[in-house]
């Protein structure tokens, strides 16, 4: 005959929760000070600042929640804080490699000074951005925006909220991170010109794209320099399908050499020129921006200006913790250089081609 248990203890070694309460509910700070053995305010500090406590309680702590299957909710510590201890990060495309750097910069940044980010994509859109934006500012601390599309005014009006950081764009009054573009844009344009180029296409990105424009103004100014003559062409849009339907636009603008906004529309301009029979770089050079990866995967190999993107990531994120912290930057406005990489898509322009 089976002996008939304590229905509290049965609740008490039951295997569905270790959290001392029955039932399936989530484990608390409560629970975890009563595995311990430890006050439940010792448990909270150790969990939130690592440290404070001495490593065999440390030790203790972190193994009673591990056994509790306990996570600290950034959500509930907001409460008395207003803090969650998480930053957002908006980016124009999530497919285009362009921002692979940008998000390890600022991922490896925030998670070596505890925090936790959140992506999301404007997918190049102004109105998506500002949507994305205005939600994700009521969870995160602060947020860094990747080559925004909506206007200076809304970025304004969300750094009034809370700290905002931007990449790729100057704001005036927002803290910005910039590549210096006519440091790697003049390489390529004396490159160019020593290889025999004078007319020289410029291959634009989205109208919104603030820096599309600033690489066109340093392409006039270059080739000013240089005594060439420089054109500007409309994308559709900036990706292998945009640099594709731009082909028969370069072929008619006259240009034996084309700088375009994005690696992306290089690689899709070269496909399909060679897909003409149009020799590169023997008849167009072709020159990208950014150095993504895969850049060097063409045939023949991109050259391109290269961004460092994952530098801008980190600076922005670490102008964005510094700024929670109280830490304030006399200049928030911080260039990053960059540099021509010469491959095989740009060379001497052939006599037959001139």
């Amino acid at each position: 005959m089976t002996e008939a248990k304590n229905p509290e203890s049965a609740a008490s070694t039951g295997p569905v929760s270790r959290n001392g309460r029955g039932g399936k509910s989530s484990a608390t700070i409560y629970d975890v000070a009563k595995v311990a053995g430890v006050n439940p305010s010792t448990v909270s500090r150790a969990l939130s600042k690592p440290g404070r406590v001495s490593v065999k309680t440390q030790k203790l702590i972190e193994d009673a929640a591990a056994e509790l299957n306990y996570h600290v909710n950034p959500f509930a510590r907001a409460l008395p804080t207003g803090r969650t201890s998480t930053l957002g990060l908006i980016v124009a495309d999530i497919t285009n490699p362009t921002f692979f750097g940008v998000i390890r910069g600022a991922e490896a940044t925030v998670t070596a000074r505890d925090y936790t980010l959140m992506l999301a994509e404007s997918s190049e859109s102004p109105a998506t951005e500002l949507t994305a934006a205005r939600r994700m500012m009521t969870t995160v601390d602060g947020l860094i925006l990747a080559s925004p599309r909506m206007d200076d005014d809304n970025i304004r009006a969300l750094a009034k909220g809370k700290p905002v950081v931007v990449i790729n764009r100057e704001v005036d009054g927002v803290p910005c991170v910039v590549p210096d573009v006519n440091t790697g844009i003049a390489e390529a344009i004396r490159s160019l010109a020593a290889n025999g180029h004078r007319r020289i296409a410029y291959v634009a990105g989205p109208p919104e794209s603030w820096m599309s424009r600033r690489r066109w103004e340093g392409v006039q100014t270059a080739c000013e320099w240089s005594r060439l003559e420089a054109v500007r062409l409309e994308s559709s849009r900036p990706t292998v399908s945009g640099g594709r339907e731009v082909a028969r636009s370069v072929l008619a603008s006259g240009a034996t050499a084309v700088l375009t906004y994005n690696d992306l529309l290089a690689i899709g301009l070269m496909q399909e020129l060679q897909a003409a029979a149009v020799v590169v770089p023997d008849r167009i050079s072709i020159v990208g921006f950014d150095d993504i990866f895969g850049a060097d995967f063409t045939t023949p190999p991109l050259t391109t200006v290269r961004s460092p993107m994952a530098e801008c990531g980190t600076e922005a994120a670490s102008l964005l913790l510094d700024a929670l912290q109280g830490i304030e930057h006399p200049a928030a406005f911080l260039r990053v250089e960059t540099e021509l990489v010469l491959r095989g898509s740009s060379g001497r322009l052939l006599p037959s081609a001139s």
